[in-house]
């Protein structure tokens, strides 16, 4: 998936301070597939079933390495952290999409999350 647009700086969207602003990239996603007539497609189960495929591409990545082989996959090779960085960027971008489609805000929904799995697992004592 080349989700690229000309619309955009090079970086793409981003706050002031330099984080991603998840908002501007759902908008910038919206406009990508306006442009191509993919309106029709974008509905939760086709996002879905593409997110699965492009997570499953990031795990072939890794399948049958070892764990040091998988720690060191795409840290020193330029063709190998290119090949990260894509399927990465393709689960982000699903990802994106996914929320867009379903009307969950991102940012509270791993708030949420994290304050669950807080209770669910404390911090030791001792």
């Amino acid at each position: 998936m080349n989700n690229s647009s000309g619309s955009e700086e090079k970086r793409g969207p981003a706050r002031d301070t330099g984080e991603m602003d998840l908002v501007a990239w759902q908008n910038r996603l919206d406009a990508f597939a306006a442009e191509r007539g993919w309106g029709p497609y974008l509905n939760p189960k086709n996002i879905a079933m593409a997110l699965s495929v492009e997570a499953a591409e990031l795990v072939e990545l890794y399948q049958w390495a070892s764990p040091d082989e998988a720690a060191a996959f795409g840290k020193t090779v330029p063709a190998q952290r290119e090949q990260v960085a894509d399927e990465l960027a393709d689960v982000l971008l699903y990802l994106l999409q996914m929320a867009r489609a379903t009307g969950i805000d991102l940012e509270a929904a791993a708030e949420a999350k994290i304050a669950k799995n807080a209770l669910k697992y404390p911090v030791p004592k001792g």
